[in-house]
């Protein structure tokens, strides 16, 4: 399959658009801006930003309840035209796809659900803000970014013809299981980060290794995962009493330890197979993952300072797709290549 088709260009610059939504989401999210305008898609009314003074004070006219402050505005929006450029993108891989149909190989149904959830995408960047952060909809929005981010890189992968070639490896069924469990931890510790971050519980544990001072802290974890709350009137803040914040927090730091767990034992078994590929993946797993270790350790100790913060979403998401690179080579192999036990 030809690198240089416009499919698989379009395909890398989509994935690095993915990248940078992501870390802009984060950001949004990180600096309170997600309330930054009230409507939806403008903002307050503009298809930009409202600017001037005399803008300003027209829209802060019209939503006296949520007046303009420019350093929320321009975050908010500008993730809005990021996100709508990839969808147009999206879109185009679409088109490359159906145009492409009867080339053998070329990822089709793929670009089509890659269509299916940036529309989804779309409507949970709406509810974000119609919802005003209702935590639900705010993890859900974070989750579909990973995905689509995800699915973009697959999408490279498999337009690339990225494969190993290994032989005489009888323990490979062994490692392809692991790479399941690993992606399974992976994808749920984000989801606890995910629900950390949108009920504002990162700070409801300030020390390490203990939490309020307590190996085990008064947690509320009832409250903390009641996914059926109701919504409204506003998130922005959290409505959670402390309890249940750390309920949350300490999940998560729980999730961190057994996510750690499981990514060395992927990364040494990996290393265990004894080739120069398999090698190279498992010494990216170990640095990707200690790399994300420090950064939310450093967020505890520091008070989850921005840009570490932002940090720790975009190394989260290098480590889903680490993984997700691997098992894609594992599962790609192709079955001439591998010697069983009974061969």
């Amino acid at each position: 399959m030809p690198s240089s088709s416009t499919y698989f260009r379009l395909a890398i610059a989509a994935t690095a658009l993915a990248v940078v939504v992501v870390m802009l989401g984060a950001f949004t999210r990180l600096a309170d801006a997600g309330l930054g305008c009230p409507d939806w898609p403008t903002c307050y009314g503009h298809l930009w930003v409202p600017t001037t003074e005399a803008e300003i004070a027209q829209a802060n006219a019209v939503f006296a309840d949520t007046p303009v402050e420019t350093d929320k505005t321009w975050p908010e929006q500008v993730h809005r035209i990021v996100a709508g450029t990839l969808g147009l993108m999206v879109l185009g891989l679409a088109i490359c796809a159906w145009r492409e149909k009867n080339i053998p190989g070329r990822p089709q149904k793929h670009a089509y659900v890659l269509c299916v959830l940036i529309v989804i995408q779309a409507l949970f960047g709406m509810w974000t803000v119609t919802l005003k952060l209702w935590p639900q909809v705010v993890t859900a929005h974070l989750l579909g970014g990973f995905a689509t981010l995800s699915l973009l890189w697959l999408m490279v992968q498999r337009l690339g013809g990225y494969q190993w070639s290994f032989q005489g490896l009888a323990q490979l069924a062994n490692v392809k299981r692991w790479t399941v469990i690993a992606l399974l931890v992976v994808t749920v510790q984000i989801l606890l980060g995910g629900w950390t971050s949108s009920n504002y519980a990162a700070l409801a544990c300030v020390d390490l290794p203990t939490c309020q001072g307590y190996w085990l802290p008064d947690m509320n974890f009832a409250q903390g995962f009641d996914v059926m709350q109701q919504i409204g009137p506003n998130y922005l803040g959290g409505n959670l009493d402390n309890e249940a914040r750390t309920a949350i927090h300490f999940s998560h730091r729980i999730g961190a330890i057994i996510t750690t767990v499981v990514v060395l034992l992927l990364a040494y078994k990996l290393w265990c197979l004894n080739h120069p590929d398999s090698r190279r993946w498992a010494l990216a797993l170990a640095v990707v993952l200690f790399v994300q270790v420090g950064l939310g350790v450093t967020n505890i100790l520091a008070h989850i300072p921005l840009p570490v913060a932002v940090a720790h979403n975009a190394v989260g998401a290098l480590l889903l797709l680490t993984v997700m690179t691997v098992m894609h080579r594992l599962y790609t192999l192709k079955p001439e290549k591998i010697i069983s036990e009974e061969g």
